[in-house]
């Protein structure tokens, strides 16, 4: 009798206890199980690494370039292109697919590319300096076709230029290009940057697509070089492609304070008859994301994303960049081609194969972050998300000069921005390309 007047009020609590957490479940928003940013003790709970966050989409190559072809190659070609590259690796790369696509819309045969000599970006080398030729042939077979040699009739005669800065899509092409190619059989242009890719038929962006990102391979050589940087980074790490040099600023038309008196006079000596903007139209101008994150900004965004400090980091960059203490100070293993190779090989090198040593390392990196949107963050987060990994965020300044102009800081600009990158790296947002990848749901 006794233990039955025991068990009654035990049984009550209990059923009262589990009445009482069934109603916090139903009628709970979910959010507050599922945001990592909620703890349920006094004291905050450390935040998670970005990339420990599930993804709810990924970007992966579509179907209808992947396929076998349908659409058989012509028997007899309308004459030869051949596609004039300028700027950096990365510009000259995207330059390439786009013609590529373009040889194939206009059924061109394609004369290997012509590489810009350029004293700018410090260089000579060529196409065949850099890629793999043979393998890039080859791997064109049945997308469009590509030739070492023109035949003797055509071999002596210069390509008849013909001018694309207009042109934005197929039609543009048929109607304008095509006739001189026909009429001269032998043309070179430079494609548009302003080009529309989604008017083109499945066949030409198919073409695109395969040049980009399975037929432009290294050369031995270089390859070998590069898998020996790869191979002597500490692993794991994160590759940063930095961009703070004094030509990126001054190209922005940004102003910053604080910086070194070197620093300031290399930007003034860059900037030529860009000046910076002042007033009401640099708030505008910096709130629109237009203004390159320093190296010291950069850092104190790592940190709110939860990147631990003692992360090896590969900084994919080129020479002169400003202000780089305001990142080593902070993150203390920070490494660069140029003190992990030795020898003269590496010393001899120009722009355009150094360039190539950042992006096969990016490539192949644990994980890589971008401060900037340029050719050759698109490039390399789209060669990622073709190999399928994922670990890639383009760093929001656009966000950062919002919250900051909004007088957040410490650790309130810390979660503001730990919410953002969060929600673009849940989202996939700007890890690929929509050129050559389709969105899947997860």
């Amino acid at each position: 009798m006794i233990a039955s007047t025991v068990r009654k009020p035990l049984f009550g609590v209990t059923l009262l206890t589990l009445s009482l957490f069934l109603l916090l479940f139903f009628f709970t928003p979910f959010s507050f199980f599922s945001d990592p940013s909620v703890t349920f003790n006094s004291s905050r709970r450390e935040r998670p690494e970005i990339w420990s966050i599930r993804r709810l989409a990924e970007w992966r190559p579509c179907n209808w370039w992947l396929q076998p072809r349908t659409n058989a190659l012509p028997a007899q070609a309308n004459g030869y292109i051949r596609v004039d590259c300028y700027g950096g690796l990365n510009q000259m790369r995207r330059d390439l697919c786009d013609g590529v696509g373009i040889a194939r819309l206009l059924n061109a045969t394609l004369v290997l590319p012509k590489f810009e000599v350029a004293a700018y970006w410090n260089e000579s080398s060529g196409f065949e300096d850099v890629f793999d030729v043979d393998f890039f042939i080859q791997q064109m077979k049945g997308f469009v076709n590509v030739v070492k040699e023109l035949p003797i009739e055509i071999a002596s005669k210069d390509p008849v230029r013909v001018d694309c800065s207009k042109r934005k899509g197929q039609f543009d092409y048929v109607e304008s290009v095509l006739p001189s190619l026909l009429k001269h059989g032998y043309i070179s242009i430079t494609p548009a940057m302003s080009q529309r890719r989604d008017r083109y038929p499945l066949y030409a962006k198919a073409a695109l697509c395969q040049a980009c990102y399975s037929a432009l391979r290294l050369t031995n050589t270089l390859e070998k070089k590069a898998l020996e940087l790869l191979q002597a980074i500490p692993k794991p790490f994160l590759s940063l492609h930095l961009r703070f040099e004094p030509d990126m600023v001054a190209y922005s038309q940004c102003e910053y304070s604080g910086l070194s008196f070197a620093s300031a006079k290399a930007i003034e000596a860059a900037r030529i008859d860009r000046k910076p903007w002042t007033g009401e139209t640099a708030r505008i101008w910096r709130n629109r994301g237009k203004c390159p994150l320093t190296p010291n900004e950069t850092a104190f965004i790592l940190k709110a994303l939860a990147i631990p400090t003692n992360t090896t980091i590969y900084l994919a960059a080129g020479d002169g960049l400003m202000e780089l203490e305001g990142l080593t100070s902070v993150y203390t293993n920070v490494v660069t081609k140029s003190s992990l190779l030795s020898g003269e090989d590496f010393t001899t090198m120009h722009g355009n194969t150094k360039a190539a040593l950042d992006y096969y390392v990016s490539i192949n990196s644990d994980s890589y972050m971008a401060t900037y949107f340029g050719n050759m963050d698109k490039m390399v987060a789209a060669m990622r998300a073709f190999m399928g990994l994922y670990k890639t965020i383009f760093l929001n300044r656009k966000a950062f000069a919002l919250f900051t102009s909004q007088g957040l800081k410490g650790k309130e600009l810390t979660e503001a921005l730990w919410k953002v990158h969060r929600d673009d790296f849940i989202m996939g947002r700007g890890s690929a390309l929509p050129d050559c990848f389709c969105e899947f749901n997860l």
